[in-house]
This record gives C-alpha cells, structure tokens and sequence, in this order.
C-alpha cells in the first residue's frame, strides 16, 4: 500500500514539533531561572542580613506565600505537618485523645475523647497546659507545640494546666488513639438506622459496613446516613461507601486533569450490600469534597433523598507528591465530576479579582443535568438537597462569631457555673440562656467584628482622651448592632451552643444522642421515611 504524503504537512508537523519543543525548553528555562535568582537571594540575605535568620522559618513562608494566591487546597508540608496529614489520613496515633488549639498561652484543649488517656486524667475543654515535663511552653510557635502530646503509647509526661486561674500538675500516660469517622450508629425507632460518618479516612468505607450490619441486626428496614459538617477525605472510600448501595459497574466520578494519566472513571467493582434499603442522605454547608461525591452520585442514579441545606462545593481531588527532607506538597490536579455530568465547585480560583475576592461558577449561570429517572439537578456549586430544610440565612456577624472562640469560652464558662447540671433528653438552651449568651460577649474579646476593629484602630490612632465618652458610646451602639445582627441567626446559634455546651457533660456520643430526638432535621427524615409514597415522589421525574 503506498501513502502519499505532501511537503506541505511534513512541513506543517516539523513546525509543530518545534513549537511544542520550543514552548516546553522555554517553560523549562523559566522555572530555573526563577529558582536561581531564589537561591542567590537566599545565599545573600544569610551571608549578609545583620541578624540571624531561620532558614527553615522563612522558606516555609517563601513557598506557602508562593501557593497562597493559588487554591486553599493546595498546600506544603513541613515535617511535622506530614505527620499530622498521615493521622487524619489513617485515623489512628499515639497521644492522649484531645482535640486542641495553639496559642500564645500553650496548648487550649477544645475536646476531649471519652475513654482515653486525657479523659482519664481528668483533663477538660478550655484547660491550658502551660508546661510539660517542667518546661514552659508558653510562646512557642505550633510547630514545636504539636509535638509534645504526640508519642509512644504507654510513655507518661507530667503536665501544668491552667484551669479558670487555678494552676493544677497532671500525670498523663499516651494511649494508641483511634479515631472512629463512624463515631455514632443507633436505631431511631423500630425501622430506622442512623450512621454518622464525620471523615472520610482510610477507615471509613470499613466503619460504615460494619454499622451498617449492625443495624440491620435489629431490624432497621429505612437508613439515614449524616454526612453533615463531613469536610471530605479519600476519594477511594466515598466510593467504596458508594458501592455499599449501587450495583457494580456504576460510574461513581470522573476526573479532569491537565495531565492525561489523571484523568480518570471511577466505577464500583464490588458487590452491594443493600440496593433497596429506602436512605435518606443529611448534608449542610460544611459538607465537602468526599461528602458530595457520595451524596451527589446517589442523588444522581435516585438512590436516595438528599436533605438538607446546600452543600460547600468543592470539586477539586488533590493527591500527595513527596519532595525532599521528608516534606510534601498537596497539589490540586483536577476536577470532578458527578455521574450526571455535574461540576459541583463553587469557587472559581483561577480567576480570582484583583482585589483577592474568588468569583464563583454560578456568576455566569447554572446548567441543568438529568438523574436516573430524569429529574433535573443543577451544577454551579454544591449539591442542592431534593429536600432543603429551612434555616435563616446567616449574616456576616454571625460568620464571625462562629469563626471566633466566643462559643467555646461561653460553654467553659457555662460549665464551671453549673459543674452538676442534670443534661437529659429534657434538656434545652433557651431564650433565656441565649439572652445570658449575648451579656457573656461584653466582656468575651474573641468575637470582634470588622466595623468594631475598624473603629477602635481609629479612636487609638487620635490617642485623645477628648472623645473618650463619645467612643464609649459609639462603642455601645456597634455592639448593640453586632448582637441584633446574630439574633437574626438565633435558631442556628442556639443549636451550635446547646451542642457545644452539651460535649461538655456528655461527650460526643452523648450529644448524638441526643440530637436523634431534638434535631429537627433528623425527625424530618424519620416522616419522609415513613411515608413511602412522598419518598418514591421525590425520586420520580415530575
């Protein structure tokens, strides 16, 4: 067989060749120019800068100033933060089963584990331990204060811990520490299970199947699975949780990478555990990545009813790629999508403003895709519930507040006035209580909005006594303003309080029990599981 080719598109080819060949030399030029001009930089400023400087400290801001213009999800990792990546990844650790904050202080313990070594101390939430195996902590940066709880299970350390003013010493032994992202599974009533998944790490496709069996040993006929406040995890185990109640063979997700071999299908390859079992999902705001893969792609093939308030959006999948001297560099290399066809990312980074602010996909519109059945969903930012839950819609002092410490400090407060406080199912915060709340935050300095920052940067820039009472005044008026702007919010608020308050004396457990009878979303999901015929409804095309 001859071919015949012309000159023309040899030609063409050749020139192709070069361009591509020319475009890769010079991006490669570019990125060592860029590295060197950093390394004669660095060389100059350690020979020559008057002080000493921390090599490590500053190249840890050099890069992380580098990636911060990029997405929030693409990150390095120093050392010690690779090991931190590894625990939430594995889910198990040695250390004493508290969940902290860092600050200026020393170590806030914000939770401690029921059963564990913390626990078993006697150790409580707002505790500050200032000093471990005799040696001050205060002032450290994070980096050295994670280490020190961490270590061999079975090694002891001593402890000096600030509680409410009253300095108490500590003897505390590490324990192997696991965490369960299957933390609660319970039957609601004679036919209903619930199964809270709060990550999704390497453990949690294995939790969910064993609760799963669990419950269906007592009879649970109708499923509710919360994935409320879940910020996502593993790609992998949302898909396994996927394949728990769709047959093999169903695309779960697809991903789009500039590079090809990260372009990929997922599929389920097991076989199901249940393809009948009626579910409801739960999803909020805080519900991401991991989370909306699983409740997207049910909502997609009709497996079950979503219910809720709209979840984060995010469709980015980061992976793992390992540098030197043991740091890492999380990366974003696609994007994916639902079965249907959905992007679900809110967000849109790449064109960010140029005054920093992210637009966000839906700016420029939604578009519809089909399910199974043919109902319309939307793309353009998270998974929007086939049943949405009402709840006022936050205010931007109400995002502040709940992004402050002002509820933690309430809820240690609230405890050590009322140490005996009897928290049955009889248990409420009421008007009352979130009356004594908004009093606590004239004196709580955590929750600060941007006016009352703003103002008060003013009134010490004038440094006159002149003005004092008008400040004092004007002081006065924005708080009242902050304080009506959260009461807006009051029904979301008393919630997150009553909760924080009730980890207090009950633990995690305590409180998810709790909410099976006082969540109101819960019982919405309890009445449409038991009515059949509203749940078939809402899974047909209309």
């Amino acid at each position: 067989m001859k071919i015949n080719v012309s000159r023309k598109t040899i030609f063409v080819v050749l020139v192709a060749i070069v361009l591509v060949s020319f475009s890769f030399k010079s991006k490669f030029f570019e990125v060592a120019k860029q590295i060197e001009i950093y390394n004669t930089l660095f060389k100059e400023l350690n020979m020559y800068y008057v002080d000493e400087i921390n090599p490590a400290d500053l190249t840890d801001k050099v890069i992380k100033n580098t990636l911060k213009d990029l997405d929030p999800y693409t990150n390095f990792y120093n050392e010690q933060d690779v090991e931190d990546v590894r625990i939430r990844r594995e889910g198990e650790y040695g250390g004493i089963g508290v969940s902290v904050n860092y600050d200026k202080r020393g170590i806030e313990i914000r939770e401690v584990y029921k059963g564990f070594s913390a626990d078993k101390a006697g150790l409580k939430a707002g505790d500050v331990i200032t000093v471990i195996d005799n040696q001050s902590i205060e002032n450290m940066n994070r980096d050295q204060l994670s280490s020190f709880l961490k270590g061999t299970p079975n090694s002891t350390f001593s402890v000096k811990i600030d509680r409410q003013g009253s300095l108490i010493t500590k003897e505390i032994t590490r324990d192997k520490v696991i965490i369960n992202p299957v933390p609660f599974s319970e039957m609601i009533d004679e036919e209903t299970g619930y199964i809270v998944l709060t990550r999704f790490n390497e453990k949690a496709s294995i939790e969910v199947k064993k609760a799963f069996k669990a419950l269906k040993e007592k009879g649970m006929q109708k499923l509710i699975l919360d994935l409320r406040s879940n910020p996502g995890g593993s790609l992998l185990e949302s898909i396994n949780i996927c394949n728990f109640f769709l047959p093999k063979g169903k695309t779960i997700v697809t991903t789009k990478a500039k590079i090809k071999k990260w372009s990929n299908t997922y599929r389920t390859t097991n076989k199901p555990l249940d393809l009948e079992i009626p579910i409801v999902v739960l999803v909020n705001g805080r519900s991401a990545s991991a989370s909306e893969i699983v409740s997207g792609s049910l909502q997609d093939y009709d497996r079950a009813v979503i219910m809720g308030q709209r979840s984060f959006g995010k469709g980015l999948v980061q992976r793992y790629r390992k540098l030197t001297y043991g740091t890492q560099l999380k990366v974003t290399i696609s994007k994916y999508y639902t079965p249907s066809g959905r992007c679900i990312q809110e967000l849109d980074y790449t064109n960010r403003k140029k005054d920093g602010t992210v637009p966000k996909f839906s700016d420029l519109g939604i578009n519809e895709f089909k399910t199974q059945n043919g109902r319309i969903v939307f793309d353009g930012g998270g998974i929007l519930p086939d049943v949405i839950t009402k709840e006022s819609t936050k205010t931007k002092a109400t995002e502040a507040l709940l992004n402050s410490s002002a509820i933690f400090n309430f809820a240690t407060n609230y405890y050590y006035k009322n140490p005996d406080l009897a928290v049955g199912d009889s248990y409420d915060f009421k008007d009352e209580d979130f009356a004594k709340f908004t009093n606590f935050l004239k004196t709580d300095t955590s929750f600060v909005t941007q006016q009352e920052k703003l103002f008060k940067e003013a009134y010490e820039i004038t440094s006159s006594k002149k003005i004092t009472k008008e400040y004092a005044k004007i002081k006065s008026i924005l708080f009242d303003a902050k304080i009506a702007e959260i009461s807006k919010n009051d029904d979301i608020l008393k919630k997150v309080i009553r909760e924080e308050i009730l980890h207090r004396y009950v633990y995690e457990e305590g409180v998810y029990r709790y909410n099976l009878k006082k969540d109101q979303t819960i019982t919405e999901a309890v009445a449409l599981l038991q009515n059949q015929h509203e749940y078939k409804k809402l899974l047909s095309a209309k």
